[in-house]
Parts: C-alpha cells; structure tokens; sequence
C-alpha cells in the first residue's frame, strides 16, 4: 500500500532559513531580510503596470512611509515603522488585488492579521495600532494608490478618485513612482527599516508606560 499522505505543508521556507508557519507565526521566525527580499519581488497591481520593471509592494511601502512623513512631519519613528511595514505580511502571501480579496473573504484576512501580528512582535510594534495611526497608514495608502494607479496601472483620475479618493495636502510633483530594480528597491527598503530601527526608543512610543517602568 502507498506511504500515508504527509499532511498539507503550512509553513514557508525562507532564505535566511527561518521556516514560518502560516497557521501559527512565531515573531521569532520573521527577519527583516526576508521581507524586504519578499516584497522587492512581489508586484503590485499583478504587474500590470507600466515601465521597465515590476512596481513592487517594497516600493509603495517606502512611498507610503515618506506620504505619512508628509502628512504628519512629527510622527514618531515607531509610527513610521508600521507605515513601512503595513504591506509586509505579503512577503509570504503576495500581493493580492482587492476584487480578488473580495471574493476569496475571510480566510486570506485571517491568515493576513495573523501573520501581521508576528511581525509587529518581531519589531516591538503593538499587536494593534492605535486607531488615529491606522487611520495615518491607511490615508497614505490611498494617496499612493491614486498616483500608482493614474501613473502606471492605466487608470483616469476620475476613475481613480472613485476608488481610493483625490489625494489632498500632497504635491504631486514631490510623488516619485518610477519603478525601481529588484535589487535597488530591496536595499532602499532594508537601508530605510535600518535607518528608523535604530532611532526608535526602548519603550513603545504608543505606550502609556514610561521608559524605565
């Protein structure tokens, strides 16, 4: 008789070795290598943009960080790190489009929260951000959804507004969505995490308990 069927393999191999269960995410299994190598790969819109090379989900995470910047010139670096990091469950499950998300439902928001959850862990986020930070991270987020998709997914601005809204207090001529190489995008992004990593405080800056306690 055959050999047992192994059970459905739930986890990902990643090139730093980690190995990570989808169905149960250890923080101590996500490298911040491994998502900037993921996300320089994946690419926004299902590649169906414009250019020479993929825009890839690392560069609108950099692009919605610097909108957060912009929109919030004292926004502490821990806010700053969530911006970079809100795409970063898609290193393991891609990037996928929201008509798409609409019909599969729940199960890819579960297995999504999950994973962010262990990812903030990793990086001394909260498991849940406050809501006016959300609220900061999702407005950049359609800012730079309107100027990707009327710059490179062919869509008008009409068309674009219905969707993600007219970006307001951001100067056009500032937004830069040329899409950057593999290789470049993923040291920008690593080199951006680095740089905020290692300006952000001991305590959690969305903590009510004072450095020290």
């Amino acid at each position: 008789m055959p050999a047992k069927a192994e059970a459905s393999r739930a986890w990902q191999r990643m090139l730093s070795g980690r190995r990570l269960d989808l169905l149960d995410p250890s923080p101590l299994d996500v490298e911040i290598g491994d998502i900037a190598h993921g996300l320089a790969r994946v690419a926004r819109w299902n590649g169906q943009t414009s250019g020479d090379h993929a825009f890839s989900v690392a560069q609108h995470s950099l692009l919605v960080e610097a909108i957060v910047r912009r929109l919030e010139p004292d926004a502490p670096g821990e806010t700053l790190r969530a911006a970079l990091l809100h795409d970063a469950p898609e290193y393991v499950i891609g990037d996928m489009i929201s008509p798409f998300k609409a019909v599969v439902g729940g199960g890819y928001k579960a297995v999504e929260k999950r994973l962010q959850v262990a990812i903030h862990l990793r990086f001394g986020l909260p498991p849940e951000l406050p809501p006016d930070v959300t609220r900061l991270i999702k407005r950049a987020d359609q800012v730079a959804a309107w100027f990707e998709a009327t710059r490179l997914a062919g869509f008008s601005q009409t068309e674009a507004a219905r969707y993600f809204g007219r970006p307001r207090g951001i100067d056009g001529g500032t937004i830069d969505v040329e899409p950057l190489s593999t290789a470049e995008v993923q040291r920008v992004f690593l080199a951006r995490f680095q740089a905020l990593d290692g300006h952000a405080p001991i305590a959690s800056e969305f903590s009510t308990v004072p450095a020290g306690r």
